[in-house]
């Protein structure tokens, strides 16, 4: 049974199905996917259901099995106690082979993404010393595919990248922090953790640093991200108010912040809901709905308690 990569070059894999333990099974190539921990679940729920429909696909390392594709269902097989072992099917392949395999196999079934690719066009360049060109011979793909994939990764700044490759920083976050420099990259990190900013929150404050004319302006977005997204839809805010003290205006600050992200989550409750949201979404969303919730009321009676403390 073979697999076509690039210049016709054939991977074979052996026909025999072997089952191996878990614990038998290592996960060096991980670090050439993007971790999902919902498509996780969701291959956890499969496995429960259904058990294991398809081998995983391992190649042969310093007498270890090491997998090329399956990383989901072993994931989702180690934290289920009724899973010990999963069907293997064995690739016979060099170290720039297994990479290649990644791509292949992933690229046949339309499950590779953008920064997958990424990752390993970077390994195949900066690890196993490959040419560019070499490098699109091998996945069968134009030198120009190469280099925009290699640019998106190196583009990224270190802490950044570790970020994507745990899971810390999704895919749709790293694309647009590649449209800026490394140095506002690490700046908007920061942001991200602070603010808890929302995919199109991030995207518009990216278009806003761009633009930015000078220093001023930029650190003005990166210190009141909201508050600039607000003024650049013509909502005029203070920068401060000066009939409050220091401590007024931090209130003033988070109660702005506050009501307009609460004003976006009731115009989406009232006019979408669940239309957008398939199963899935629903069910991993269900107890952080429940959480909102229970926070909001509490919030409520306690703004309630306090502006009656403080009325005529």
């Amino acid at each position: 049974m073979g697999l076509f990569l690039g210049v016709k070059k054939v991977l074979c894999w052996s026909e025999e199905v072997r089952v191996v333990p878990l614990e038998d099974i290592g996960n060096h190539y991980a670090r050439y996917r993007l971790y999902s921990p919902d498509a996780e679940r969701a291959m956890s729920r499969s496995l429960q259901h259904y058990g294991q429909l398809s081998p995983v696909v391992v190649c042969e390392r310093a007498g270890r099995h090491e997998l090329i594709d399956g990383f989901k269902r072993l994931g989702a097989a180690r934290q289920l106690e009724r899973f010990e072992r999963l069907e293997t099917r064995l690739l016979e392949v060099d170290e720039r082979g297994a990479k290649a395999a990644i791509y292949g196999l992933n690229h046949v079934g339309g499950r590779t993404r953008e920064l997958e690719e990424a990752w390993i066009v970077h390994a195949l360049v900066r690890e196993d010393g490959l040419t560019q060109v070499e490098v699109a011979e091998l996945l069968g793909r134009h030198k120009s595919w190469v280099c925009r994939r290699l640019a998106l990764i190196e583009k990224l700044c270190a802490e950044a990248r570790e970020e994507l490759r745990v899971g810390l920083l999704s895919a749709t976050a790293a694309r647009h922090l590649v449209r800026l420099p490394e140095g506002n990259q690490t700046q908007v990190l920061e942001v991200i953790r602070r603010e808890a900013l929302s995919t199109e929150e991030l995207s518009r404050v990216v278009d806003l640093l761009v633009r930015s004319a000078n220093a001023t302006e930029q650190q003005y977005v990166l210190h009141q991200p909201r508050e600039a997204l607000c003024q650049s839809d013509g909502v005029e805010l203070p920068h401060r108010d000066p009939r409050l003290s220091a401590a007024g205006n931090l209130v003033f600050k988070r109660l702005g912040a506050l009501l307009a992200m609460l004003s976006r989550m009731e115009q989406w409750l009232q006019h979408q809901g669940r239309s957008g949201l398939t199963e899935q979404d629903q069910a991993f969303l269900f107890p952080h709905f429940g959480k909102l919730s229970q926070r909001a009321q509490l919030v409520a009676a306690l703004a309630q308690d306090l502006a009656s403390e403080m009325g005529p």
